[in-house]
């Protein structure tokens, strides 16, 4: 049965629902895992993998299904992805140890893929004219959504236990896909082909071999033969699937789309700013927690270290919002780049100015600004540089480039951040300080590298793969992905 009649604007407002649901998990148990491994009397390396298997499981599942959305219908792809966190989510808070709590976050990040889905649809159903409000729109909630999880675990947790993170996610994703049933018209541009298993074995195989020693790595100890060995695996794993890739005829990500300057440029930048936002989300936080004993924390509650994110999720939205509407002022690259000073800014601002909560406050907010700028700006790039065909794949990897970006900031600012502690198991102050220094680094090169995307339009075909025309379904003409706006 198809959807009924549906406004853009309530389709936008299904898929922000959608999203946020999946964004907030990110990070909803990060702040609450001493509570789990206790209740669950697992050790300290076994609880991270509730961070990891998710990690983990969304990674392989962002561009694969993304794809699988783009060949098979996208709104019927982004309810079984729905799906899939409501039934991890039920797994989880059911369970009663950690290996079925793992098996539960593994299902839960099957979700990934309504990300790619979400925007792919907003590709289909918004008039070019509102595409780029629409994408900012999206983006800001995505961006925002890990950091609403840290926001709500505390009081969440404190009033109802830790396994309500579970059933609330739960309800709210069962009712959105009911929703995203009803009212989110199926894809009218779809891409015929089939799904190639050897590269999407090798994509698995080399996010894996990737993702878990970035993981793991503070544990670990990067010089380890785990840590290398996994990562020389990743690095041969990545290099066969781009072979793969490069002779299929139906790729589940065109190389030759890739290699854009206005996608591979972007990609970059998504990386950088992945590792930023995930460094703050993961260790703003702690920061604050440590005991006032050590000279510079402030010894607040899971709940109180939550608020102190506000500012920051309040000025990403904004910003977010803002960036499509100012794009015929201010134009994507630019916004980029402006983005990029800004969160360098704010890094720096933590890094100088962080004796009292005000101050923390204040230098949030001011990243929030630049973080709700690059993200809404990142994916909206990527959605106009690449054709409609292709939406799903092109920002569902451009999102698992940010991830990967996060992961490396995680375990990079963590290897940082313990390096510095003291006999009493707690980490100098400097750690921190170093710590955010090299992000604001990381913004600094941001900044370089976004210069280098293109800033006009060009009048040439965008080089894809060949796709058969199919009986039912109309992919766009070339014609209608022949200018290619990057600005």
């Amino acid at each position: 049965m198809s959807a009924p009649r549906s406004s853009p604007r309530l389709v936008l407002t299904v898929l922000a629902a959608a999203t946020a649901s999946f964004a907030m998990l990110q990070s909803l148990v990060t702040p609450v895992l001493p509570t789990i491994q206790h209740d669950l009397g697992t050790s300290a390396s076994g609880i991270t993998w509730v961070l990891t298997a998710w990690l983990l499981s969304a990674a392989v599942a962002t561009p694969l299904l993304g794809r699988v959305g783009d060949m098979q219908g996208k709104e019927r792809t982004l309810v079984l992805s729905l799906a899939a966190i409501a039934v991890g989510s039920l797994i989880a808070a059911l369970a009663p140890s950690l290996p079925l709590v793992l098996l539960g976050r593994v299902v839960q990040g099957l979700g990934g893929a309504a990300f790619p889905l979400a925007f792919g649809i907003l590709r289909d159903e918004f008039p070019p004219h509102r595409l780029p409000s629409a994408v900012g729109f999206l983006s800001a909630v995505i961006a925002a959504g890990g950091g609403v999880g840290i926001v709500l675990a505390g009081p969440i947790e404190s009033a109802l236990g830790w396994r309500a993170l579970f059933w609330i996610p739960m309800v709210v994703v069962t009712g959105t896909a009911v929703l995203a049933r009803r009212y989110v018209p199926e894809s009218p541009v779809r891409t015929p082909g089939r799904v190639n298993v050897v590269a999407a074995l090798l994509l698995a195989g080399w996010l894996v071999a990737l993702l878990v020693p970035l993981s793991q790595a503070s544990s670990w100890g990067w010089a380890s033969g785990r840590t290398l060995g996994l990562l020389a695996v990743a690095v041969l794993a990545l290099a066969a699937w781009v072979a793969v890739e490069v002779r299929s005829a139906t790729p589940l990500i065109d190389m030759r789309m890739m290699r854009l300057p206005a996608v591979w440029t972007t990609n970059l930048v998504a990386l950088l700013f992945g590792a930023q936002m995930f460094g703050v989300y993961a260790f703003l936080p702690q920061f604050v927690q440590l005991p006032a004993s050590t000279g510079y924390g402030f010894g607040d509650s899971v709940t109180v270290a939550g608020l102190l994110m506000l500012p920051l999720l309040v000025t990403m939205s904004v910003t977010g919002v803002l960036s499509g509407r100012i794009v015929t002022v201010l134009a994507y690259k630019p916004q980029l780049v402006l983005a990029s000073g800004i969160a360098a800014l704010g890094c720096a601002g933590l890094a100088l100015f962080h004796a009292a909560p005000w101050q923390v406050a204040v230098a949030a907010g001011w990243l929030g600004v630049g973080f709700g700028l690059a993200y809404s700006a990142l994916t909206s790039l990527i959605v106009r540089s690449v054709p409609a065909h292709q939406t799903g794949a092109a920002s569902g990897m451009n999102l698992n480039i940010r991830t990967i970006g996060g992961a490396l900031g995680t375990a990079l600012v963590s290897s940082v951040v313990t390096a510095s502690a003291g006999a009493d198991g707690l980490p100098a102050e400097s750690g921190f300080t170093t710590a955010f220094w090299a992000l604001s680094g990381a913004s600094v090169a941001a900044a370089v590298l976004a210069l280098l995307v293109p800033g006009a339009a060009r009048r040439r075909p965008v080089p894809a793969a060949p796709v058969p025309t199919p009986a039912v379904s109309v992919p766009a003409p070339l014609d209608d992905v022949s200018v290619v706006p990057v600005n």
